[in-house]
């Protein structure tokens, strides 16, 4: 069985400096001509993605109990 905790704790912050790289890279993407931040921008971006899925997940539970729980007591009453 996977530690959902020691899994979220390298996810949780990369997922920050993921975070972060996204207005960083554009911005540097714009204000230079080095194609470097591109790849920064474009890469960034899908492992954000990934990292979102992942965070998502282990966090699923969570997810149930305090966002979904309206859906299910209206289908139930």
């Amino acid at each position: 069985m996977i530690d959902k905790n020691a899994v979220l704790k390298v996810v949780n912050p990369a997922l920050a400096i993921l975070l972060l790289n996204q207005p960083l890279s554009a911005f540097l993407m714009a204000a230079t001509d080095w194609d470097i931040f591109e790849g920064m921008h474009v890469g960034g971006g899908i492992l954000l993605l990934l990292a979102a899925a992942v965070h998502l997940i282990l966090n699923w539970k969570w997810v149930e109990l305090n966002l979904l729980k309206h859906r299910k007591r209206q289908q139930v009453g």
